[in-house]
């Protein structure tokens, strides 16, 4: 089963909802994050996606490195997604949707039926989020 790597936050806010994006030409929501370019680390990659895709500026100081974690791909058939995963605190007016982004929404802690997740989300992501 072929490998995508890819950095994701897990962005909440001051009242413990936390941030899903659903790209455009996807059905289900994840966390905010991307593959990344040649020769940038897990954290690089994470600052210039939350800036492609959100607005939303940020130094690697900012993010709070919460480990590893394996899950089906949501949007590729067959394939499984290695994400290196981050902590961040941010607002709703800090973000903006932009770039390939379709949505975004502010899940709080009962709201996991809401909308479709990804299985990265739904399995780790999340209950971290919520933990």
């Amino acid at each position: 089963m072929p490998d995508i790597h890819v950095s994701a936050a897990v962005v909440v806010d001051g009242e413990g909802r936390a941030l899903v994006v659903r790209k455009q030409g996807t059905t289900r929501f994840m966390q905010p994050g991307g593959k990344p370019e040649p020769g940038e680390s897990p954290a690089q990659t994470l600052v210039r996606e939350l800036e492609e895709e959100l607005a939303l500026r940020v130094s690697e100081s900012d993010l709070e490195p919460l480990g590893t974690f394996v899950s089906a791909a949501a949007n590729e058939a067959d394939h499984r997604v290695i994400a290196t995963a981050f902590a961040l605190r941010a607002e709703p007016q800090d973000v903006t949707v932009q770039a390939e982004l379709a949505e975004l929404r502010w899940l709080a802690p009962g709201d996991w039926d809401a909308v479709p997740l990804a299985p990265l989300s739904e399995e780790h992501l999340l209950p971290i989020a919520w933990g």
